[in-house]
């Protein structure tokens, strides 16, 4: 429901300081039939009406309008001569509108309006650079009105992100009724007819873009969570150790003593461990030093990973302390076997509950 127009709201007037607040009238003739619709009335002013107007109905039955009449919610004119008619009070009907199927350029902007949106947020040194195909953000805003609530914790997926339009729409849109939507927007990186200074692709500029519109709204102290996470669809980070008899070598058996990929980082490998537990990629992420080794907390201690090596005992007892729900190693992080060995039976110990997996 989209909120109403100051042209409405206008509608709504008090001629008679009904202390039920202001109101706007109704007619009380209807074109479908109803035999209970059919009797005169007498108007406060002494006059008879006769009945509806000809080839019409009252809405309601005689009982329901003497009720209606009663209660002060039926209007005779300021004369109490008039037909009548039934008041509606603002204070009693739903605080919105009926979207129309057709936008009025005024009310959500227009292609010229969205590419000097686009402008404002992305600096373009190459004017072939500029998409000539953007929606403006007021478009997508309405969809939003129309589609979502504020405070229903709400996810926004565009498969076709383009210069973040949607994105952008979603953090105004928030901004404008408090809400705490979420976007996803996947885009693939296709290169811009001509690199830029510091972007060379669609995906990258969609990603410039989101952040101005975060940094601007910030710097309006709008209350707001602005942050967003990149993440790009990779092979897995695990070496192929799956290879038939006849191709194996006692070469490839020493290649196997470590099965994760030389270029992998430890962020790499943590959204990985996030992914296979179907654990949400949108919590917060702490990273923290512990004994010389880097150990990540996923919203506190819904899941803690460490993927160094040389993870010794103490340490093993250290986080074991911290009870986390899961618990992530690398399989050949452990300064010993004997500690690798040990490590589920500390953690029996120390936190019987935890999940304790080795990557």
């Amino acid at each position: 429901m989209l909120p109403q127009t100051e042209e409405m709201l206008a509608r709504y007037k008090n001629p008679d300081n009904d202390p039920r607040g202001p109101w706007t009238s109704g007619d009380l003739a209807a074109r479908n039939r109803y035999d209970a619709g059919l009797y005169p009335l007498t108007c406060p002013s002494g006059r008879v009406i006769e009945g509806p107007p000809k080839g019409s109905y009252w809405r309601f039955s005689k009982e329901t309008f003497d009720k209606l009449n009663a209660d002060g919610r039926i209007w005779w004119g300021t004369d109490g001569n008039n037909m009548p008619r039934l008041k509606r009070f603002l204070s009693e009907v739903k605080q919105g509108r009926v979207p129309q199927t057709i936008w009025p350029y005024a009310e959500v902007g227009h292609t010229q309006d969205a590419k000097k949106s686009l402008l404002k947020y992305v600096q373009f040194e190459h004017t072939e650079n500029v998409l000539n195909s953007v929606k403006p953000v007021e478009l997508l805003q309405r969809v939003l009105q129309l589609t979502s609530k504020p405070n229903d914790n709400d996810i926004v997926l565009d498969f076709f992100s383009g210069s973040a339009t949607t994105a952008h729409a979603v953090l105004k849109q928030n901004a404008e009724d408090g809400g705490n939507r979420r976007f996803i927007g996947v885009q693939v990186a296709e290169p811009l007819p001509r690199p830029e200074p510091d972007m060379a692709t669609i995906f990258g500029m969609g990603q410039k873009r989101i952040r101005n519109v975060a940094k601007e709204l910030r710097e309006s102290d709008v209350q707001l969570d602005l942050g967003f996470r990149v993440l790009k669809v990779d092979t897995s980070n695990m070496k192929d150790i799956y290879y038939r008899p006849d191709e194996l070598s006692q070469g490839d058996l020493l290649e196997a003593v470590d099965n994760v990929k030389p270029d992998r980082t430890p962020e790499d490998l943590l959204f990985q461990v996030l992914v296979d537990w179907g654990v949400d990629l949108t919590l917060p992420i702490r990273r923290e030093s512990l004994q010389g080794k880097t150990v990540f907390f996923v919203d506190d201690n819904a899941l803690v990973a460490c993927f160094d090596t040389g993870i010794t005992e103490d340490l093993v007892k250290e986080l074991a302390k911290h009870e986390p729900l899961r618990m992530v190693f690398r399989d050949n992080g452990f300064v010993s076997d004997a500690v690798k060995i040990n490590v589920e039976q500390i953690f029996r110990q120390l936190s019987p509950s935890t999940e304790v997996r080795s990557l």
